[in-house]
C-alpha cells in the first residue's frame, strides 16, 4: 500500500498548472462564449427536429434532461442534454450497476436497456450533448476540457483523480477523441491530466477538429 500511495503522490507532484495562464483562460472564455452563441443560433433548426423526434418516440417524456454534475473545484451545476433514455432512468442505476462496462468511477452500459430508439441514434452521433452549448454560454462548461463527473463518482476519487476538477469541464476532450468508452477510467484521468499540463488554444482547436471527425465517424460511443 505504501508503494502505491508513494507512486500516486509522485504523479500528483508532476501535475503542472503553469499552462493555465490568465491570457489562455481569457482567450478560451471569449472563444467559448462566441462559439456557443453562434452554435445555438446556427443549430436551432436541428434542435427543433431532435425535439420532435424525441416527442414522437415518447410523447409523455420530456425533451430535455438535466443532471447535477461537478465542475471546476467541485462546484455543482445542472448539465443539460437531449433526453435519450426512458423517464425515470436514474432510478434504475442501482439495478444495473453490476452490468457496468467501464472500469473505475464511471457507469456506462454498452446495450443500456434504458435508452430509447431515438436516444440510441442521437447518442451514437453525440447529438444528445448539443444542449450543453447553453452550459458553455453560461460558463459552467467549456467547449474543451475533462468531462464533468457525477457527485457519486467523485465520492470514490483518489487525490490524483480529483485533479480533473482543477479546470472547467468540457463538452469534448482528449477522452472523446482518443477512444471514449473503449478506455478505462484510469486512462481517461491520465488523458485529462495530460490535457491540463499542456493546455493551449492550439490543442483545444485540434481536439475540436478531431471531435467533428469522431462525430461523423463515431467509434466507442454508447
Amino acid at each position: 500500500m505504501e508503494t502505491t500511495s508513494s507512486h500516486r503522490e509522485e504523479q500528483i507532484e508532476r501535475v503542472d498548472l503553469k499552462a493555465l495562464t490568465p491570457g489562455y483562460i481569457f482567450t478560451k472564455r471569449c472563444f467559448d462564449f462566441i462559439a456557443s452563441l453562434t452554435g445555438i443560433a446556427f443549430l436551432s433548426g436541428l434542435f427543433v427536429i431532435i425535439a420532435l423526434l424525441i416527442k414522437l418516440d415518447d410523447p409523455h417524456g420530456k425533451v430535455f434532461y438535466s443532471q447535477t454534475r461537478l465542475g471546476k473545484d467541485g462546484q455543482k451545476f445542472e448539465m443539460w442534454k437531449f433526453r435519450s433514455m426512458i423517464s425515470g432512468a436514474d432510478k434504475m442505476v442501482d439495478q444495473l450497476i453490476q452490468k457496468n462496462d467501464v472500469e473505475g468511477a464511471m457507469f456506462k452500459i454498452k446495450d443500456d436497456p434504458r435508452v430509447t430508439r431515438v436516444g440510441r441514434f442521437i447518442r451514437k452521433y453525440s447529438l444528445d450533448e448539443l444542449p450543453q452549448l447553453y452550459n458553455v454560454l453560461r460558463g459552467d462548461m467549456s467547449l474543451v476540457g475533462p468531462r464533468p463527473p457525477l457527485p457519486r463518482e467523485v465520492a470514490t476519487y483518489t487525490n490524483y483523480d480529483r485533479q480533473r476538477l482543477l479546470v472547467i469541464p468540457g463538452v469534448t476532450g482528449l477522452w472523446q477523441v482518443s477512444g471514449r468508452n473503449e478506455l478505462s477510467f484510469s486512462e481517461m484521468v491520465t488523458l485529462d491530466i495530460s490535457y491540463i499540463n499542456h493546455a493551449c488554444i492550439s490543442q483545444d482547436l485540434k481536439i475540436l477538429l478531431k471531435t467533428v471527425l469522431v462525430v461523423i465517424h463515431p467509434s466507442g460511443a454508447y
